[in-house]
């Protein structure tokens, strides 16, 4: 079956609280959006920057009241496919792993290594199984376009960069990030899974520009990460995401073209028709309604 595409773009943002009231938007509108899967962050802004609509999301609730293992990533991606959203970019903070990753940078993550523990990780379970295709986690089209707009804001950014989602709330052990560097990891955070696994199975092409606030806690001669400076090289790195958007929206193609991970699910179901729960296929309205003949 074809998926039901838009041809409108309409891009999902999930990232700081303050992030929305930064950006001006024509029609801006707050919704409160409710989720099958339990409660979102919060509410959503939604309105247009140009030709583009764009809903934003808090990943963690007003005034930062969430910690990353706190949050409902299932709701919050739940909500925002139920918006209408068509891709899904991710703003988030990040540190360091690599020397020429420096603070004040960006980086559009292209790779991720899962670390985290007892989050919810998919749409899907018993009554419903499905296997969604991760080798390639975020969509090459979005990410580029995400780039060349951060590029334009004025952001030095690095192309690729593959992205350690440890559960936190701590920050690493000198021993961890040392490991993380040996296995490959460019930069560590704690909120991109199971973010980008649900995307998927939402159906929803994912993009993350990771904006680096400092670097981990493998150099030897430095102290470890403070809070206090993670702050203050996001909010400095706020005005470029803010201008990324605008810069975003004025150079998507007229059109949105369909992409392969719009389709994501047409051949991950491998329970039988006769076995599948009707109560989580209800659930799975937004998510997956469109193969399922639930979508309201």
């Amino acid at each position: 079956m074809r998926a039901e595409t838009s041809r409108n773009w309409h891009i999902g943002v999930i990232g700081g609280s303050g992030l929305a009231t930064g950006i001006e938007l024509e029609d801006a509108q707050e919704i409160a959006v409710s989720s099958p899967f339990g409660e979102p962050s919060g509410a959503v802004t939604t309105g247009r920057i140009g030709a583009a609509r764009f809903t934003f999301l808090a990943r963690h609730g007003a005034g930062h009241r969430l910690p990353p293992h706190g949050i409902n990533y299932r709701a919050n991606v739940d909500v925002l496919k139920r918006c209408g959203v068509t891709d899904l970019l991710a703003l988030s903070a990040v540190g360091s792993l690599r020397e020429d990753l420096a603070p004040g940078q960006f980086v559009t993550v292209d790779q991720f290594i899962d670390r985290t523990t007892g989050r919810a990780g998919s749409f899907f379970g018993e009554g419903l199984v499905a296997h969604v295709s991760l080798a390639d986690p975020v969509c090459a089209r979005l990410s580029g376009h995400v780039r060349e707009a951060a590029q334009a804001a004025g952001g030095v950014v690095h192309r690729s960069g593959c992205y350690l989602a440890m559960e936190g709330p701590q920050f690493s052990t000198r021993a961890e990030s040392r490991m993380y560097r040996a296995w490959g990891a460019d930069v560590i955070g704690m909120t991109a899974m199971p973010e980008a696994r649900l995307a998927r199975e939402a159906e929803l092409p994912y993009a993350l520009l990771g904006m680096v606030t400092d670097y981990d806690c493998w150099r030897e001669d430095e102290a470890g990460v403070e809070v206090s400076h993670v702050l203050e090289v996001m909010h400095a790195n706020a005005r470029i995401a803010r201008a990324t958007l605008q810069e975003l929206a004025a150079s998507l193609p007229r059109e949105r073209a369909p992409v392969a991970i719009d389709c994501a699910l047409d051949h991950a179901f491998i329970t039988a028709p006769a076995q599948r729960d009707p109560a989580l296929m209800a659930r799975l309205d937004a998510v997956a309604g469109r193969l399922l003949g639930t979508r309201g």
